[in-house]
């Protein structure tokens, strides 16, 4: 072998190894691209694409639900466990499992899985079943759900003839147990 071909080889090698490097600064670069794009994925999201799963909740004051996923909204999550139904606020999850590793972006949501948590609070009082409203302490409300503001719902407690309201804010639910209809 020449000089000249073991040169040739000695820079084609160097190439091969620069090509290498760049390869490997990509596979970062991208893995870091997709971490990043990662970050931007919500709960609600990750929720969403688990409609229909089984899953296990535990909220925050300590209550634990093992239910399917009904449906998803921005803040809210329904779930069905047969006898009942959930409503839980998302905010008050505190560890979730049995989520799907996939997300829906909420551009592709339903107009339904758009409506807020006070919406479905309203739809609550018009079913007119009784409910229980656990709150983020652990403490409950029994009764009917009334009327539904901005930031507090009212709970009709009591028999129909002497019926008291308990006004509860809506920061403090942690998850409504009832029939939606």
């Amino acid at each position: 072998m020449s000089w000249e071909s073991a040169l040739l080889d000695v820079f084609e090698d160097l190439e091969q190894q620069a090509a290498g490097l760049r390869l490997g600064e990509r596979d970062l670069e991208v893995a870091d691209l997709a971490r990043s794009e990662y970050a931007r994925v919500a709960l609600a999201e990750r929720c969403h694409a688990s409609r229909g799963r089984r899953v296990s909740l535990r909220l925050v004051g300590g209550t634990r639900l093992e239910a399917e996923l009904v449906r998803v909204g921005g803040d809210w999550l329904l779930l069905d466990d047969g006898p009942s139904q959930w409503l839980v606020p998302q905010r008050a999850v505190a560890v979730a499992g049995g989520l799907s590793p996939r997300a829906d972006a909420q551009e592709a949501w339903s107009v339904v899985d758009r409506l807020p948590l006070r919406s479905l609070l309203r739809r609550l009082g018009e079913s007119g079943e009784a409910c229980v409203v656990h709150l983020r302490d652990d403490h409950r409300v029994e009764g009917l759900v009334g009327r539904v503001g901005q930031d507090f719902l009212e709970v009709l407690v009591g028999e129909a003839g002497a019926r008291g309201v308990q006004v509860v804010a809506v920061d403090q639910v942690a998850a409504v147990r009832g029939r939606l209809g």
